[in-house]
């Protein structure tokens, strides 16, 4: 249950592209609004994200980033194939 309330002024020209965008996903204002700024919340807490490790779990840690990859044959494939977009049509 939302029983907290955000309360923000913002000018008509931005409401109404709000109001837009909302209405294209069948939300309203607020829903919009809610599920926008948590996103961008979220996105930012979690580059912030840190962790600390000691002298040997660091040299660990260093050693697998800088360890070559590992072969992976089925994203080998994936990045051989070329994007639809990426081919030259046919000219006329």
């Amino acid at each position: 249950m939302r029983d907290a309330a955000i309360n923000l002024r913002a000018r008509p020209e931005q409401r109404d592209l709000i109001d837009q965008a909302a209405e294209l996903l069948g939300k309203s204002r607020s829903d919009f609004m809610l599920e926008a700024a948590c996103d961008k919340a979220q996105s930012i807490l979690l580059d912030q994200i840190f962790f600390r490790l000691d002298a040997d779990k660091l040299r660990q840690f260093t050693k697998l980033l800088d360890a070559p990859p590992t072969p992976n044959p089925s994203l080998e494939r994936l990045l051989a194939v070329k994007a639809p977009w990426g081919k030259k049509s046919a000219k006329r």
